[in-house]
């Protein structure tokens, strides 16, 4: 079903529902009080929430209009008759157009207002993630080149062991880059917010178990401690997106939670929705840095010392892209403190998808 039908059905659904409500509550009314004198109004304030909760202009004057002859037909006697003589019946006409039309043009307005605001956003945050991504990728690019024109320059005067060393380094630059392009590539795939992801129902414990594996090529000394429902749980989603979530969660967790000891990732479910989450015994982060964490705007160990890794790519990019990839599946990303030493990152996703984008 196309984007375009799916806005069709909902604002159709959403006008005929609020006339619908007007009518049920006109006939009500009518029996308590037995008088009719309400019936404009209601109407009015019908054609009013119709222009305020759809798209554009069409809706509301489209209510106005089966208002008016709704009113006239079913509320004005002589009753289930249409009569047009009616004292007042073109100024009922015009007053419920003005409504439509005012509040339609402003309720566009506050929309296009909004969708500015909303782009504004998304062009600062591509700010953020390309002043990021410029840093970082410079990083391993000028290790790999220093670590290559060494190798070249010296190669007579280099024992076996340091070639393999400088080799190694070479390596470990070049699986980080890769792991850049996937975040990147992740970022590409979702767009600028117009593209829908891919849902299927995946079984939760497949998507950890991946991720997981992923994150042991990368990290064989670390050990992750995972926790998962006993009972079977699907949950629709784009699994190779999501593992890639879970994999920058646990990555930014080794990068930079000095004093680590401890990773765990955990899942349960919390009413309607699956919670993702990944805790350490760190260091935790800086209160002032919480709120601006996925964004990409900062280095989450400025004025810290940080581990041997995190001082060549410390840069928010991986947690920018969580972020975006969490927000495209309609769910929620947070960081926090633990009490007890560490941070804690959770994220959400609904258990049952939402109806507007079946």
């Amino acid at each position: 079903m196309s984007t375009k039908v799916r806005s069709v059905l909902k604002n159709s659904g959403i006008a005929f529902g609020i006339l619908g409500i007007a009518t049920a509550f006109c006939f009500l009314v009518q029996r308590i009080s037995e008088s009719d004198t309400h019936v404009p109004l209601l109407f009015v304030l019908a054609v009013l929430f119709v222009s305020r909760f759809t798209d554009g202009y069409v809706y509301g004057i489209v209510a106005s209009i089966i208002a008016v002859f709704g009113v006239n037909y079913v509320f004005t006697f002589p009753y289930f008759k249409l009569n047009f003589a009616i004292t007042g019946y073109p100024l009922t006409f015009v007053a419920m157009l003005a409504v439509a039309c005012s509040v339609s043009a402003l309720t566009t307005q506050i929309k296009k207002q909004e969708q500015m605001r909303l782009e504004v956003e998304r062009e600062k945050m591509r700010a953020n993630l390309l002043r990021a991504v410029s840093h970082d990728i410079r990083t391993p690019l000028t290790a790999i080149v220093g670590s290559a024109s060494g190798i070249i320059d010296n190669y007579d005067a280099l024992s076996k062991e340091n070639i393999l060393e400088l080799l190694e380094d070479m390596k470990s630059e070049g699986q980080w880059l890769v792991r850049m392009v996937e975040n990147l590539l992740s970022i590409t795939r979702i767009g600028d917010g117009t593209a829908r992801i891919n849902k299927e129902d995946e079984l939760v414990e497949d998507v950890i178990s991946g991720a997981i594996t992923k994150f042991r090529k990368r990290f064989p000394d670390i050990e992750v401690v995972p926790k998962v429902p006993e009972d079977v749980l699907f949950v629709p989603m784009d699994a190779i997106l999501i593992e890639q979530v879970i994999f920058n969660l646990l990555e930014n967790a080794v990068l930079h939670a000095e004093g680590m000891t401890k990773l765990a990732l955990k899942v349960f479910v919390l009413g309607k929705q699956v919670v993702f989450e990944v805790s350490d015994n760190g260091c935790g982060i800086e209160k002032e840095r919480l709120n601006g964490i996925f964004n990409g705007s900062y280095h989450l160990f400025e004025g810290r010392t940080p581990s041997s890794d995190s001082k060549k790519h410390n840069s928010g990019i991986g947690l920018s892209v969580c972020q975006t990839i969490v927000k495209a599946h309609d769910g929620a990303i947070t960081a926090e403190n633990n009490p007890v030493g560490g941070a804690v990152f959770r994220f959400s996703l609904n258990i049952e998808e939402m109806k507007e984008s079946e």
